[in-house]
């Protein structure tokens, strides 16, 4: 169980595919790793994203296709060796496929070379999941008779699941199927020099 070699290994055995939904991101992965139970399989490796650029997650977290996986903290340093994440506008729900449960949100990540604000913009993009807020702060009330307990549930709600991958400007599926309000989402950052007339 505590073997040292577990994450070295993080590529699914042949034949195995990783193509999991938002919502089983959320629900079957990210709220038991925030619950401290066990992910089972437990295939997404913890990885601080900082200060790894995009190219250098190969071998670190966990590919399939095009993208990578893995479980990092929340963070507001988003600063890599050669560049940044800037944020792509709105946060996305993530709802349980009834549609009658909020259970998470999506945030985007662009990555640009160089120094912020004055960096390059790449095809690279960063999708970070965490769970809502709503259930984060129910379960760290609950807690707050005990300061260790406190801390501890203050920690496990910090996790997020990051989904990196190269966007193909030639290829609109490049392998990550993009929902309209991802367009969306994503075409916003192209707006930001556009002055519109008063």
């Amino acid at each position: 169980m505590g073997d040292p070699e577990h994450h070295r290994n993080v590529n699914l055995p042949p034949g195995f595919r990783f193509y999991p939904s938002d919502e089983e991101l959320v629900v079957h992965f990210l709220h038991r790793k925030a619950s401290l139970l066990p992910c089972h399989p437990d295939v997404i490796p913890d990885l601080d994203l900082f200060p790894y650029d995009p190219w250098d997650l190969h071998g670190k977290a966990l590919g399939e296709g095009n993208q990578w996986y893995y479980f990092s903290r929340r963070t507001q340093n988003r600063v890599t060796n050669n560049g940044y994440w800037k944020p792509m506008g709105m946060e996305e729900p993530i709802v349980t496929s009834s549609g009658s449960n909020l259970v998470g949100v999506k945030k985007y990540f662009m990555f640009f070379m160089g120094e912020a604000p004055s960096g390059i913009k790449t095809n690279w993009i960063m999708q970070e999941y965490r769970l809502s807020d709503s259930s984060s702060s129910s379960s760290s009330s609950s807690s707050s008779s005990r300061s260790s307990r406190r801390k501890s549930k203050t920690d496990y709600c910090k996790w997020v699941i990051c989904r990196v991958y190269e966007r193909d400007d030639d290829d609109n599926d490049g392998g990550t199927e993009l929902s309209c309000l991802d367009e969306v989402f994503l075409s916003l950052d192209d707006l930001d020099e556009i002055s519109l007339p008063h």
